[in-house]
């Protein structure tokens, strides 16, 4: 399997690796609240010798009401994570949700994220392999909730023909859909994502969401069960995924988007240490 680097920041993702830690908010909020939540996991992550990728969206395009909170938008959000980016000397993973947004995403987020419902975009696909191959960075590709996990066979073959043989890819695991309004994750998919020669995450914050079932809003929003996002993320990590996705929030049930199935951030430091422990065993 192939290792992925950010020299820049030291950090490597794959086998023999650290645990790759993609940690921040759902969507952002405010540059205070990025900050806060970026600074305190930071420090979680420095003292768990684990390697830390904030995360945040400007846009979430995907809600399930014309009235959901979607963000600052491409524009002053991006304005926002070079902020987060110059004041911590993190790195950065954002969402990018057409061909257009690749680079001006790029030349701010070393890992460009393609969110699950456009995996098999290729227009896409194309357009965000470039950008990221050009600036030495990664393309996080979520699988589908309608995709199994040996048919991102196809999306890693459309970079590999975009960029050559050094493919940029990690593919990540966020469930699948179950019936209506569920979603389980199928452990088996990690190892088998893996098997196609790249680093495999899992999204485990998305995997439990219960996708317009939530009952505060009559299903005009997505609902989740916060509960279950420690047994997924350690299930996940023991079943070989390299990396681990995760959104936290102060207050998760004031968060604006997907409060649900976000965690509280003072949870973190325990749920990253026993996630750490998991994955050293994993990795002998």
């Amino acid at each position: 399997m192939s290792t992925l680097s950010l020299p820049a920041y030291g950090i490597s993702i794959g086998d023999g690796q650290k645990l790759t830690v993609m940690a921040g908010m759902n969507v952002l909020e405010s540059r205070d609240l990025a900050m806060s939540i970026c600074d305190h996991l930071q420090k979680v992550c420095a003292r768990l010798d684990v390697s830390f990728i904030f995360k945040a969206s400007f846009d979430k395009a995907n809600r399930s009401s014309i009235k959901s909170y979607r963000g600052p938008g491409l524009d002053d959000g991006l304005k926002i994570l070079e902020d987060v980016k110059s004041e911590f000397g993190v790195p950065i993973v954002t969402d990018y949700h057409t061909p257009e947004q690749a680079e001006p995403v790029a030349e701010i987020a070393e890992v460009v994220q393609v969110p699950a419902f456009l995996c098999r975009q290729t227009d896409l696909i194309v357009a965000g392999a470039k950008a990221v191959h050009d600036r030495g960075g990664w393309l996080h590709v979520k699988k589908a909730q309608f995709l199994a996990p040996w048919d991102c066979k196809n999306i890693v073959t459309k970079v590999g023909e975009v960029v050559g043989e050094k493919s940029p890819v990690i593919l990540c695991e966020r469930g699948s859909s179950f019936g209506y309004n569920n979603l389980v994750v199928d452990m088996l998919g990690i190892p088998a994502m893996k098997a196609l020669g790249v680093p495999v995450t899992i999204d485990a914050t998305h995997a439990v969401q219960l996708p317009g079932a939530d009952p505060r809003t009559s299903g005009g929003s997505t609902g989740g069960r916060r509960e279950g996002v420690p047994i997924i993320a350690q299930s996940a990590i023991a079943a070989g995924a390299d990396g681990v996705f995760l959104e936290f929030h102060p207050e998760p049930d004031k968060a604006l988007c997907d409060g649900p199935s976000c965690l509280p951030l003072d949870g973190a430091e325990a749920l990253l240490a026993r996630l750490k422990s998991i994955h050293d065993v994993v990795n002998g």
